[in-house]
């Protein structure tokens, strides 16, 4: 567990008196966060926005009605990265008509070539925060505001800032970050060197945390971390699950993302114990090939990740898996591919996450050999979704016919009808009404198909 840091309540302060001068003369005082890549992301947006709050900013639905324009980014994808930075280029607009302060935080902020080029190339941004430095905010806003220069925030020690209320969008869903950073050096990924190393939340913290979200009425908990497994607050992911799952309240668990090679034997017993946590598991492969895990610095073999998901099918029967899949890494044979797709017949997954290898400068696999042609790896991936896409009609078949709980999400993209997820995370389509946004439904399965289930809403709350 790392040491916290204080929030800057000085600048924080110096900022919300400045904004009430500015309110007095109607100057807007909007903030839009716009936000690109993993949940993680998602929720350091909530806290961002929480600390706007704080400052005096007011959330608002569109950059046009913003005094402060935040973008947090992803470093995963090469592609990405030019996009946001093509909507950064599309800012400047704002700043010029109403002196609208530009901030650029997250992994791309993070990236020292991304960072220069920032500074040289995007003369409006005021601002740019590294992952670790969004509590700095304020500090970097106030001396914006007093007429001080640009800030290029980054943050080199392993520390936590904690007190930053979020700004939840949903309180029926929300998100709890429950650890930041990553020890794993997977040769091919950039987040241990733009979100730094492993710091653990304290477990009381997240205790405290998880209470008031379940006094407020939450349904749903996603505990958050690059390899949840690995917390290691006052007790192990193990312990702290048990603890979360006796908190009071008609909500479910869920978390992610987990490391095959740290999940141990009692946090499968606990999985299998407590029925608040959700019967689903998130367990990224990236490749069927052990020659190729071992290229990618995945420290577990395809026996070992095996026997994992047989003791989560013992533990939890019926528990949904999914799972990453990366497809034409350097140096990936016919053989080691087709090692994949046996992986994929024998595990049977619900559905996989599949991504074309890319080259992210700054990884070790960016220099590997065997680099494969866009034809191969697009023939690859069309091959492994055929697969998948058979493999997760013929499960979705299986529930045709069971009622399940199904929290309702809200309307989706037919008019008609709303969306929801089940326990295990799988999506239904339904007819609902608005009282029924973030509730449990109990919900008869009337048909299936690969990605998505239809039902009808019972009277009776019993399920089998």
């Amino acid at each position: 567990m790392s040491d916290s840091v204080s929030l800057p309540l000085g600048a924080m302060e110096d900022v919300r008196r400045e904004n009430e001068k500015r309110a007095r003369r109607g100057e807007p005082l909007g903030v839009f966060v716009l936000t690109f890549g993993c949940q993680q992301n998602e929720a350091d947006s909530e806290k961002l926005l929480g600390l706007a709050s704080m400052m005096g900013y007011r959330p608002v639905e569109t950059p046009e009605e913003a005094a402060l324009l935040l973008v947090n980014t992803c470093a995963v994808r090469e592609h990405a990265e030019k996009k946001v930075l093509s909507i950064i280029g599309g800012l400047q607009h704002h700043k010029k008509k109403n002196g609208a302060l530009i901030g650029v935080v997250g992994c791309m902020a993070a990236e020292e070539h991304r960072l220069e080029e920032l500074k040289k190339s995007y003369p409006y941004v005021d601002v740019t925060l590294d992952p670790a430095s969004l509590a700095r905010l304020p500090e970097a806003i106030a001396k914006r505001l007093s007429g001080g220069g640009r800030s290029f925030l980054r943050t080199e020690e392993a520390t936590l800032a904690e007190g930053i209320p979020p700004c939840r969008r949903d309180s029926r869903r929300a998100s709890v970050s429950i650890m930041y950073g990553c020890n794993n050096f997977c040769s091919y990924c950039i987040v241990p060197y733009t979100r730094g190393r492993e710091r653990s939340r304290s477990a009381e913290a997240i205790l405290s945390e998880v209470r008031a979200l379940a006094e407020g009425g939450a349904r749903e908990i996603l505990l958050l971390g690059q390899n949840v497994n690995s917390y290691a607050g006052e007790c192990d992911f193990a312990t702290l699950l048990s603890r979360l799952a006796r908190v009071d309240g008609d909500f479910i668990i869920r978390f992610m993302t987990s490391h095959p090679k740290d999940v141990s034997d009692r946090l499968i017993e606990v999985i299998g114990r407590e029925e608040k946590i959700a019967p689903a598991f998130h367990l990224p492969l990236q490749s069927g090939s052990d020659r190729i895990l071992r290229a990618m610095n995945r420290r577990y073999d395809t026996a070992r990740y095996l026997a994992t998901v047989d003791k989560l099918r013992a533990a939890r029967p019926g528990i949904v898996l999914t799972s990453d899949i990366i497809v034409g890494f350097p140096g990936e044979t016919e053989e080691d591919f087709e090692a994949t797709l046996n992986v994929l017949r024998t595990v049977r997954y619900d559905m996989v996450y599949s991504f074309l290898y890319s080259r992210r400068r700054g990884t070790p696999a960016a220099t590997m050999e065997g680099y494969l042609s866009e034809e191969v790896r697009a023939d690859r991936m069309r091959r492994l979704l055929d697969l998948q896409t058979s493999i997760s009609a013929e499960i979705g078949k299986t529930y045709e016919g069971r009622t399940l709980r199904v929290l309702v999400d809200g309307p989706s993209k037919n008019p008609e009808l709303y969306s929801g997820r089940t326990e295990g995370g799988k999506l239904v389509h339904l007819k609902a009404t608005p009282a029924d946004v973030g509730e449990w439904k109990t919900v008869h399965i009337d048909r299936a198909d690969a990605y998505a289930m239809y039902g009808t809403v019972k009277e009776s709350e019993d399920t089998k």
